[in-house]
């Protein structure tokens, strides 16, 4: 399966970043390898996991297995989302805004791949001060997981629904 298809029941992997660590030893270097992956089924579930190996294959293969044990289920409305939401974690800030069909997903790498695995096509999207991939990925699905749908909003003020 192609990373950017997802068939009914399949999920989606987007790998976002993978790094290098060098630890000096007495022979030389020693490599290890680190791979953030975000794994969702375009339909409003989306999770993100991380992954170390000595090789990036198994690196990349834990963080898959990762992001899937953390998978949650996001609001969505159409192909976007229903209202505005900020979400931040640690020193990253990310804004996500509805756009009208036909708008597409405007963000950077990470919170792309975050909105494209969670199934969402049109969206803005701004992210501030520090611009760590894995502090997106995080602040991004905490700021979907804040998105109510209306009949939500309404059943938990105690309105009844119009």
């Amino acid at each position: 399966m192609s990373t950017d298809q997802a068939v009914a029941g399949q999920l989606v992997e987007k790998v976002i970043q993978i790094r290098r660590c060098a630890a000096v030893i007495k022979g030389g270097r020693r490599f290890s390898f680190t791979a953030l992956v975000v794994v969702g089924d375009r339909q409003g579930r989306v999770g993100w996991g991380y992954g170390k190996a000595n090789e990036v294959p198994p690196a990349v293969e834990k963080a898959i297995k990762a992001a899937q044990r953390n998978m949650v289920k996001i609001q969505l409305e159409g192909g976007t989302i229903p209202h505005e939401v900020w979400g931040e974690y640690e020193s990253s800030k990310v804004v996500l805004i509805p756009a009208r069909p036909g708008t597409g997903i405007i963000a950077g790498m990470a919170v792309r791949a975050v909105c494209e695995a969670a199934g969402i096509t049109d969206i803005l999207t701004k992210s501030f001060r520090s611009h760590n991939p894995l502090n997106l990925v995080k602040a991004t699905i905490l700021a979907l997981q804040q998105c109510r749908n209306k009949a939500d909003t309404e059943r938990l003020r105690g309105v009844p629904l119009s």
